[in-house]
């Protein structure tokens, strides 16, 4: 039995272990902290209550520590520790899969395998470029973090920054095995013939013309991911390019207001606030925009809108910061790579990659350079690391 120990169901890691079940057969419980993000929550972030549209929990065994119907921890903040030990004993694992290592949930989950001897298979968002640090909190993290991944028996990385990281700390190349950070493309319509009516159709309702050029942010307006750099570098653009340009945000969060305003003062920029969407309503926009923009100053230890983005064939302009980059942004190709924080390098970057727009050939090139990044991989990564953990 592999035991996962995620704190609520993520809708990009529940059709991972879906697949696993099913076309993998690992027998596997995922043990929850709670169900929150199923029945319904409150986003920080994004300043919205929304529950995710899609089916996070058929397909294999889930085991939850508290439930909020039963008055449960109803936020990622809240959520402990408490039931771990019986969930445990209940599922007798031969391997412990955990997923991170910042949250309390996980500190005890990596306490009971050492204690009693659960073999580890690490699967998390690592990375050393999201974040700088002081050399004094530096060195304590690379201590701690060494410490930690001796006692995996293996350690899953999710990409070229997170493969970069284990090496640099030293971890034993018999200990990592690929397992991409990923999309299910279930809840999508991906492909041309969905592009060819889904895209007239949405362009008409917002009021934009084919001949517009469509700049997307899709997440939440924080100023981590620095919405407001993208206003920047369109106000940069020549006239010429600039009064082409309508900028769609999809998303919510504690900057909308400013970003409206700023939209707004001279030199003004088009621009659309279509606020948060689910899973289900998101192809119409990928289809919609001409490119994607990533801005993100730090945190982006991923950028999974990336992964669904190339999906649809929309090349994607990204910043240094954001952890995908190496992985999935071929400059000239699926997007290009600006300088974190500038907004000179992104209005640079949007230039060169008007050349991307309206090719068929650019749109197969997103796909195939995501294909690799594919539910059916992230499984099969983490089907190995369990079958020679047992053996």
């Amino acid at each position: 039995m592999l035991t996962v120990i995620e704190t609520h169901p993520i809708q990009y890691r529940a059709p991972v272990y879906q697949i696993l079940s099913s076309q993998f057969n690992i027998p596997l419980t995922v043990i929850y902290g709670s169900d929150f993000s199923v029945v319904g929550y409150q986003d920080q972030e994004f300043g919205t209550k929304f529950a995710w549209d899609i089916d996070l929990l058929s397909g294999y065994s889930s085991h939850f520590l508290s439930q909020v119907k039963n008055g449960g921890m109803q936020s990622l903040e809240t959520i402990y520790e408490q039931g771990l030990t019986t969930a445990l004993q209940k599922t007798k694992p031969q391997a412990l899969l955990i997923t991170g290592y910042n949250h309390r949930l996980y500190r005890a989950a990596f306490y009971h395998a050492c204690r009693d001897k659960y073999p580890i298979i690490f699967r998390g968002e690592t990375t050393d470029h999201a974040r700088k640090r002081s050399l004094i909190k530096a060195k304590l993290r690379d201590s701690i973090l060494s410490w930690t991944y001796r006692r995996c028996a293996k350690l899953l990385y999710i990409g070229q920054h997170s493969k970069a990281h284990f090496q640099r700390l030293g971890c034993l190349d018999q200990q990592l095995i690929f397992s991409p950070y990923c999309i299910s493309t279930s809840p999508f319509h991906c492909n041309e013939v969905a592009r060819s009516y889904l895209r007239q159709e949405t362009r008409q309702n917002l009021g934009i013309s084919e001949k517009q050029i469509v700049l997307l942010f899709s997440g939440k307006l924080s100023s981590r991911k620095r919405p407001d750099l993208l206003l920047q570098a369109v106000k940069l653009l020549s006239p010429e390019i600039r009064t082409q340009i309508a900028v769609l945000f999809l998303g919510d969060g504690e900057l909308k207001t400013g970003l409206e305003n700023f939209s707004r003062s001279s030199p003004t920029v088009t621009t659309h606030f279509l606020g948060f969407q689910n899973q289900t309503q998101l192809s119409r926009y990928y289809h919609t925009a001409d490119l994607l923009i990533l801005p993100s100053q730090y945190s982006e230890t991923w950028g999974l809108v990336v992964n669904e983005a190339l999906h649809h064939g929309l090349p994607a302009i990204v910043s240094q910061a954001v952890g995908c980059a190496p992985d999935l942004v071929n400059p000239g190709v699926t997007g290009d790579i600006f300088e974190t924080d500038s907004a000179l390098s992104l209005s640079e970057a949007i230039e060169r990659s008007l050349s991307l727009i309206h090719r068929y050939d650019i749109r197969l090139q997103c796909r195939q350079q995501v294909s690799a990044y594919s539910v059916v991989k992230a499984a099969e990564g983490i089907a190995k690391a369990y079958t020679e953990v047992i053996a």
